[in-house]
């Protein structure tokens, strides 16, 4: 049966379809996280610091809420303001005596302000260990994505040939410059599709897809899901690290670049023929 939520619960799960909090049992096995997951902090709680490691050591993929206390006496507040950089959560919520969990999850879907920002803190959440240059080149393809669609575009504005670009990123043992900049072009599309009632056919060709069959296409080759299921599920963070396990698992990211915190579960793939699929797309380079 499950145990129903209380104010003082440190920690609380939400999943699809978003309609119930979970209270985390801090003291057993960390649960499996899948797409669209959300951990949710209630730093009301007096045992809101018996939540941190699990809350700041998270998987991958699943988005952190913040809820407020209605006061601030229990807290001391330079190490709460250090946790929370160290959580970088997503929302950031105000005190409820009930937290409300289709609140939650309408906060997780609104945009971000800053794309590009978004993703480079959570690049090096993760623990994505690439060079400055190479780490400031990716910040501004997800930029860039925004009006550039081809990837002699985005050589052009970042004032590199396309052979240099690749090269750079082949060195560096991360996904080809085109597949970062689809996945950056997917990113918007997937914020816009859960802020949005616009048809798939609307959303796709507002950002430059011919049409709406495009985009999914798109989006099924790159990450494995369509874009009904990301409308549904809450953040574009789980589909980011769905497409970073996918390029892992075809060997586009070296074992080197990732860091060993742990991710959401994401469909496997048949590893037959990787290696060969790994060998194309390291030759194309672009």
């Amino acid at each position: 049966m499950t145990k129903p939520v209380s104010s003082r619960d440190a920690a609380l799960l939400l999943g699809p379809p978003y309609d119930r909090l979970t209270p985390v049992d801090l003291a057993g096995p960390v649960p499996p996280f899948a797409g669209g997951w959300v951990v949710a902090w209630n730093l009301g709680s007096r045992h809101w610091a018996s939540a941190s490691d699990f809350v700041v050591n998270r998987a991958a993929g699943v988005s952190l809420a913040v809820i407020l206390p209605e006061d601030y006496d229990h807290l001391p507040v330079i190490r709460l303001l250090r946790m929370i950089e160290q959580s970088r959560p997503q929302a950031v919520l105000p005190f409820h005596e009930t937290p409300r969990p289709h609140e939650i999850a309408s906060v997780i879907r609104r945009p971000p302000v800053n794309l590009a920002s978004s993703v480079a803190e959570y690049l090096d959440w993760r623990g994505f260990a690439v060079d400055p240059v190479t780490r400031s080149i990716l910040r501004r393809t997800v930029e860039l994505s925004a009006r550039v669609r081809t990837i002699s575009g985005l050589a052009r504005n970042l004032y590199l040939s396309r052979r240099a670009l690749g090269r750079r990123f082949l060195k560096s043992r991360i996904p080809v410059p085109s597949h970062w900049l689809q996945i950056s072009r997917i990113l918007r599309a997937t914020i816009k599709l859960q802020n949005s009632d616009g048809t798939l056919f609307n959303v796709a060709c507002s950002l430059g897809y011919p049409d709406g069959f495009s985009l999914s296409n798109q989006m099924q080759r790159l990450c494995g899901l369509r874009p009904l299921e990301v409308r549904d599920l809450a953040g574009w963070e789980w589909v980011f690290e769905t497409w970073i396990q996918r390029e892992a698992e075809m060997g586009s990211i070296a074992p080197a670049v990732l860091n060993s915190r742990p991710s959401i579960t994401v469909e496997r793939r048949s590893r037959e023929g990787t290696e060969d699929r790994a060998d194309r797309t390291r030759a194309a380079t672009v």
